[in-house]
């Protein structure tokens, strides 16, 4: 009688790791399809609306958002220097510069049509300014021409009702004590009067229409 063999079963090899580079030359160009998309949607999404002239604009004509066209592109850093959609307000726009038809319009292509009827100029006053005078309020503006003798005639009213934009506050180390210097929106009619006071050297005061209830 044969004796049953009794054997083992045999021990399962562990499979050492497979890499196939073309799996791995797959996830690559996976990824950069994927970069790909996403670059291409951000690049569509950098795209800004801004106006295009419909027709010709010239000098002096005043436009409002109907006369112009909306157009959506990428302009990157140049966006500041173009006037985009809703940029335009209800009174509209004054042309200052030509733009011909088609072409995005230059921020620096309008003005403010207030300033057909008025004018910014910078006059110098003597001695301080009141303490009430600031950006916003209106004043009267006189001067006082210089006679023969190297003095001051009576004052009388230059300009009235003009606005004042700003006071100038002196720069540098060394500023002139003379004076301060104010920027003043004037009528137009005025400016060659206001113009030739200053060449002269006429002695320019501001004086207040109203004082304000604080301050």
């Amino acid at each position: 009688m044969r004796a049953r063999s009794t054997s083992r079963p045999k021990e399962r090899v562990p499979r050492s790791f497979w890499f196939d580079p073309r799996f791995a030359i797959g996830i690559v160009l996976v990824i950069g399809s994927v970069v790909g998309v996403l670059a291409v949607v951000s690049t569509a999404d950098s795209s800004v609306q801004v106006y295009a002239a419909r027709s010709t604009l010239t000098p002096g004509d005043r436009i409002a958002a109907d006369d112009l066209s909306v157009r959506s592109v990428r302009l990157g850093e140049l966006r500041a220097k173009y006037l985009g959609a809703g940029e335009i307000p209800s009174g509209g726009f004054v042309v200052t510069r030509a733009v011909p038809v088609g072409e995005l319009v230059p921020a620096s292509s309008v003005g403010n049509p207030a300033g057909v009827r008025v004018a910014s100029v910078v006059v110098t006053v003597r001695g301080e300014l009141a303490r009430s005078i600031a950006a916003s309020l209106v004043v009267d503006v006189w001067s006082a021409a210089v006679t023969e003798n190297n003095d001051f005639g009576p004052p009388s009213v230059l300009v009235s009702s003009a606005t004042v934009v700003r006071v100038i506050e002196p720069k540098g180390i060394i500023s002139d004590r003379g004076g301060s210097s104010v920027e003043l929106l004037v009528p137009r009619s005025k400016t060659a009067r206001v113009l030739e006071a200053i060449a002269n050297q006429d002695a320019i005061s501001l004086v207040p229409v109203s004082i304000p209830a604080r301050g």
